[in-house]
């Protein structure tokens, strides 16, 4: 799960621009997520927005039939009508403008990475200020947890200056990326994440052997 960044616009359009990634890609094209093509991701998501009696089975075994049987149905609709079930948005609490874009801003960007960054001919989008300062907010708060586990300090730093640090050391590694691809990065899609590592080798090595696999290394 991402946690929150707080543009409200920024969770509306990025569901838009999955859906109609969706649509254009088709229900069997791959994505970043291991193991699921772009219908398994919109059942995801679909799950998420208005079924968290579904969400309960993951944790609670006697719900598991129950959840098994929802994602079936879900994954049996026609393509079509499971991406507009998606684009619909939450109901409940969620349909909330401000509290969408608290929830699912920075949840819906990335899920739209997932698809588009796993197609032939990817490359990175560019996205409104605004959106960048909001994906900021949340990359400085969860870059703390993605982090957790480096053996050396972790500063995180974008082209234009902005910087923070998420892991204290005495020894520090700074990543350094706009703030879609320290995002991507922060949320173990390094596979896709144009970031540049700096610190000293052994230093740098020791990030690496924990976090494996940013192309732009």
């Amino acid at each position: 799960m991402v946690l929150p960044s707080r543009n409200p616009g920024d969770a509306r359009r990025e569901r838009d621009g999955l859906c109609d990634s969706a649509l254009r890609v088709g229900p069997e094209a791959p994505t970043l997520c291991a193991g699921w093509d772009v219908r398994d991701l919109l059942v995801h998501l679909a799950v998420r927005d208005n079924r968290p009696d579904v969400a309960l089975g993951e944790a609670l075994p006697p719900l598991r039939s129950h959840r098994d049987r929802v994602v079936s149905e879900l994954a049996s609709q026609p393509f079509d009508a499971l991406v507009e079930r998606v684009r619909g948005g939450p109901h409940g609490p969620l349909r909330v403008r401000a509290l969408d874009g608290l929830v699912n801003s920075a949840e819906y960007f990335v899920h739209h990475e997932d698809v588009l960054r796993a197609q032939p001919g990817w490359g990175p989008r560019a996205l409104p200020q605004a959106q960048e300062e909001a994906l900021w907010r949340t990359v400085r708060v969860m870059g703390r947890v993605a982090y957790r586990r480096s053996p050396v300090g972790v500063v995180l730093v974008t082209p234009e200056g902005p910087r923070a640090v998420v892991r204290p050391g005495a020894e520090s590694v700074a990543v350094t990326g706009t703030v879609a691809e320290l995002l991507l990065h922060a949320f173990g899609r390094r596979t896709r994440a144009l970031v540049h590592l700096e610190g000293t080798p052994e230093a740098v090595a020791r990030f690496r052997a924990t976090y494996p696999g940013a192309v732009g290394e």
